[in-house]
């Protein structure tokens, strides 16, 4: 089978990134460049079953057989899907999307992973060591390529500290107990918040009915790190103790034999120096042994390699029924495209 160019189609994978901010997805085949990206800006909705396996089909499908088209490919037969809240939020999405798939696009091979562990491989590839993504939410993970460990990743009212979300909301604290006259209290934070929310006593009602909170919070989060840039002494205290939670983090998930490495990834480290040097600091005094080094890519290279590593049948890493699982579906029938 020929595209209209008369190039042989070939059969190939899709490798998808869901995160809090909408849907990503490409396909490929190995040793050549994936296609460019196509995206939704919706996120995909949680209801009572957690991830809603129908909601991220009707967003992906029709992503998926254009992408195929463009490529072509004459089909796809392996799948990787990264997701943000698997671990947790994921029965539904396990129960049901490898057989949609199947139905839907003849994929035979199915590989449900958490987007942590897809921003890890995108981050240090199949190397021992740990990565801290970082955004509205945060989350640690690591492994000796034996068994993953995670650390945090609990959503904004139990956990991710240290994040977009947990910066923004200590620096909201802060402007309020300038507000009251308590100690602790910023006005430098006081007037950002009244320029970016308007007056702080009506704050709780802005914030507390928002399905979207976290990233509400998120946002101030810029804020706070400006104010610490310009020598605001409660900023940069947020900072550094955002910096010291992370490095917890990392170290509850680190390897401690050899010499492991540790990456950053997520948009929150755009924050600049005011976070990265006191993480750096924390980093160095709770990970000695550990080599910092550049993230390589993002969630979506992590789910492209897992994907490649697949279909040549050189995956090495562990799996975990929670965060990284392959399930291979024996085809019955499909609709193809």
């Amino acid at each position: 089978m020929s595209d209209e160019g008369g190039e042989p189609r070939e059969a190939g994978f899709l490798a998808v990134d869901s995160g809090g901010s909408g849907l990503r997805a490409v396909v490929g085949v190995p040793g050549r460049e994936p296609s460019a990206p196509r995206e939704s800006r919706e996120p995909v909705r949680t209801g009572a079953r957690g991830l809603d396996p129908g909601h991220l089909l009707e967003q992906l499908l029709p992503m998926a057989r254009a992408l195929a088209d463009s490529y072509g490919l004459e089909r796809v037969t392996t799948a990787v899907v990264g997701a943000a809240g698997l671990a947790s939020l994921g029965d539904a999405l396990r129960a049901e999307l490898p057989g949609a798939l199947a139905r839907e696009l003849g994929v035979r091979t199915v590989a449900l992973a958490a987007d942590a562990v897809t921003a890890y491989v995108g981050a240090l590839g199949p190397r021992p060591g740990a990565v801290v993504a970082a955004g509205t939410g945060l989350i640690a993970i690591g492994t000796d390529l034996t068994r993953w460990r995670r650390a945090d990743g609990w959503g904004h009212l139990l956990g991710d500290c240290g994040s977009g979300a947990w910066i923004g909301r200590a620096g909201l604290e802060a402007a309020l107990r300038a507000l009251d006259g308590r100690d602790g209290g910023s006005a430098a934070l006081r007037a950002c918040a009244e320029e970016r929310f308007g007056p702080l006593s009506g704050l709780p009602g802005q914030l507390y009915p928002r399905a979207d909170r976290p990233a509400v919070l998120a946002s101030f989060a810029p804020h706070v790190a400006d104010c610490a840039d310009r020598g605001d002494p409660v900023a940069a205290a947020i900072l550094r103790a955002a910096a010291r939670h992370m490095a917890e983090s990392a170290a509850a998930v680190c390897p401690a034999a050899g010499e492991p490495r540790v990456a950053l990834t997520g948009g929150l480290f755009r924050l600049g120096d005011p976070l990265l040097v006191p993480l750096a600091e924390e980093l160095a005094r709770l990970l000695p042994q550990a080599r910092r080094t550049t993230a390589e890519g993002d969630p979506l290279h992590g789910a492209v390699r897992v994907a490649s590593d697949l279909v040549t049948g050189r995956l090495t890493l562990p799996g975990d029924e929670k965060l990284l699982s392959v399930v291979h579906i024996k085809l019955v029938h499909t609709k193809g495209y």
